[in-house]
C-alpha cells in the first residue's frame, strides 16, 4: 500500500481504533480487578496466596508467550493474531465470571492464564499494528495517542470496578465479554496488512519450547520465593530447570536459521539500549503502584475504592504526558526525552520513600504525578525508538521482545518487594487491610512503613541506573 495514498492516510487511525480498544479493555480490567480482589476472595473463600496467583498467572503466561507471538505474527501476519488475541481474552473472561467457591478461586487463577494467552496476541500485536499503520515520522504520535487509553482505562478502572463489584465482583469480567466481542468482529472488518512479510518462513520450535520452558520456570520459581505455595525443593528445582532451558535456548538460536528471538536486532544500537532502559525500568517500578495502593488502604486508612480513586493524579499524568511526548520523539528522537522521563519518575520515586501515614494528600498525589508524568515521557518515545530501529518484516519480534523484557522486570520486581513490605506484618492485619482498609497501626504500621520507604528507594536507584543506559543510546 502506497504510504502516500489517501487510503493509507485514513488506515492510521482506522488502525488506533482498533488497538485502542483493546488497550482500553485490558487496562480497565486489570485496575478495576485491585478493587473487586477482597469480594473476590471472600466470596470464593480463598487465601491472600492464591489471590496473588490471580494476578501473577496472568503476567506468568503474558510474559513467557510473547516473544513467540512476536515471531508467528512476522510469519503471519498481525491482523489474525490480533483478532484471536481478542476472542481468547473475551472468552478467558466469560470462564473467569463463572469461577466457582468449591475450587477456593484456583479455577480463577487458570482462567486468568487463558486470558493471559489472549493478552499476549493483544499486547504483542498492538504495538506492531500501530507501527506498521503510520508512516515514518508519525510513529511517535499514533503510539502516543495508544497510550491514551491505557491511561484512560487505568483511571476509570477504579471507579468501574466499585461500581461493578457493588452489584457482583463476576461483571468485572463478564462485562468484557459484549466489549470483547464487539472489539473481535471490529478488527475482522477493519484490521489489513499492510506490510509484506518474506514467503517461505519456518518456525523455530526448539526455540521456542526451550525458551518458554526456562523463561516460564524462571519467573514460576521467583514468584513462588515471593508467594510460596510449595515446597523449597522444588522451588530449587525450578531454578534448574531455567537455567538449563534457557541455556539449551542460546545454544539452540545460534544455529537457527530462522530463530524464534533474532538476537541479531540486538546489533543496533538504538534497539539494544531502548530495550534494556524498558526492562529495567520494569524492574524499579513495577511493584510500586501494588506497594501504593496497599499504602492507601493500610497506613492511609481507605477503602478498597477509594484507595483506586486517589491513584488517579499518576494515570492522569501519563494520559497527558504520553501523547505530547510521542509526537516529539518523531522530531527530536527518543534519547532526551526518554533520559528526562526516567529522571522525574525517579524524583516521584524518591519523593514516595519519605511518605508515612500523616504525609498530606496532595504531597502523596504531587509525586504520584511526578511518576506519572515522568513514566509517560519515557514510554512512547521508548517504543518509538525500538519499533523504528527495526525494518518492517520484523517488528513482531521487535515487539514481543520489548514487552517480555519490561514484563519480565516488573515480575521480577513483584517478586523482590512484596516480601521486603509485608513479611513483618502479621497475617490477620494484613488480611484485614487488603480486605476492608481502614487503617493499620502500632507495630505493623511501622513496619510497613518501613519496609514501603526501602522499597522505593530502591526502587529510585535502579531507575538511575535506567536513566544512565537510556543516555547512553544513539541520538537519532
Amino acid at each position: 500500500m502506497p504510504e502516500d495514498s489517501e487510503n493509507w492516510r485514513g488506515y492510521e487511525w482506522t488502525a488506533l481504533s482498533v488497538t485502542t480498544v483493546g488497550a482500553l479493555l485490558a487496562s480497565i480490567q486489570g485496575s478495576a480487578l485491585l478493587i473487586a480482589l477482597p469480594d473476590i476472595m471472600t466470596q470464593l473463600h480463598a487465601g491472600f496466596m492464591t489471590i496473588m496467583w490471580v494476578i501473577l498467572g496472568f503476567m506468568l503466561v503474558t510474559t513467557a508467550l510473547v516473544p513467540v507471538v512476536g515471531r508467528l505474527a512476522d510469519m503471519f501476519g498481525r491482523k489474525n493474531l490480533y483478532n484471536a488475541g481478542f476472542a481468547v481474552f473475551t472468552l478467558g473472561s466469560l470462564l473467569c465470571g463463572f469461577s466457582s467457591p468449591q475450587y477456593s478461586g484456583w479455577d480463577l487463577v487458570f482462567y486468568r492464564m487463558v486470558q493471559g494467552i489472549g493478552g499476549a496476541l493483544l499486547f504483542t500485536n498492538s504495538a506492531a499494528i500501530v507501527t506498521d499503520a503510520f508512516r515514518k515520522g508519525r510513529v511517535g504520535l499514533g503510539l502516543g495517542i495508544n497510550t491514551i487509553a491505557f491511561s484512560a482505562g487505568f483511571l476509570m478502572g477504579p471507579v468501574i470496578g466499585g461500581i461493578l463489584t457493588a452489584i457482583d465482583w463476576r461483571w468485572v469480567f463478564l462485562i468484557n465479554v459484549p466489549l470483547g466481542a464487539v472489539g473481535t468482529i471490529w478488527g475482522i472488518m477493519r484490521l489489513r496488512e499492510p506490510v509484506a512479510l518474506p514467503a517461505r518462513q519456518r518456525f523455530d520450535w526448539p526455540g521456542s519450547i526451550t525458551f518458554t520452558v526456562g523463561l516460564t520456570a524462571l519467573l514460576l520459581a521467583c514468584s513462588l520465593v515471593a508467594f510460596p505455595l510449595i515446597s523449597a525443593i522444588y522451588v530449587y528445582a525450578l531454578f534448574a530447570l531455567a537455567v538449563i532451558g534457557l541455556a539449551a535456548f542460546f545454544l539452540v538460536e545460534r544455529k537457527a536459521e530462522q530463530p524464534m528471538m533474532d538476537f541479531r536486532l540486538f546489533s543496533e544500537k538504538l534497539f539494544a539500549y531502548a530495550c534494556a532502559a524498558n526492562a529495567i525500568n520494569g524492574l524499579a517500578r513495577g511493584a510500586v503502584l501494588f506497594v501504593l495502593i496497599f499504602f492507601l488502604q493500610g497506613p492511609y486508612g481507605l477503602d478498597p475504592l477509594w484507595a483506586g480513586i486517589m491513584m488517579a493524579p499518576f494515570g492522569a499524568a501519563f494520559m497527558f504526558v504520553g501523547p505530547v511526548s510521542g509526537h516529539l520523539s518523531d522530531r527530536y528522537g527518543s534519547r532526551g526525552l526518554a533520559t528526562a522521563g526516567l529522571l522525574i519518575s525517579g524524583i516521584g520515586l524518591l519523593g514516595l520513600a519519605t511518605v508515612v501515614s500523616s504525609t498530606p494528600y496532595w504531597q502523596l498525589a504531587l509525586y504520584q504525578a511526578l511518576m506519572g508524568g515522568g513514566s509517560g515521557l519515557f514510554a512512547s518515545p521508548n517504543s518509538n525508538a525500538v519499533m523504528s530501529s527495526v525494518v518492517p518484516e520484523k517488528r513482531g519480534s521487535a515487539a514481543g521482545i520489548n514487552y517480555m523484557l519490561m514484563s519480565t522486570g516488573q515480575m521480577l520486581s513483584i517478586a523482590i518487594v512484596f516480601p521486603l513490605v509485608l513479611s513483618r506484618i502479621p497475617e490477620d492485619v494484613m488480611f484485614h487491610v487488603f480486605l476492608y482498609g481502614g487503617g493499620m497501626s502500632g507495630g505493623p504500621l511501622a513496619a510497613f512503613e518501613a519496609g514501603m520507604q526501602q522499597a522505593f528507594l530502591a526502587s529510585f536507584a535502579v531507575t538511575l541506573i535506567a536513566a544512565l543506559i537510556s543516555a547512553l543510546r544513539p541520538g537519532k
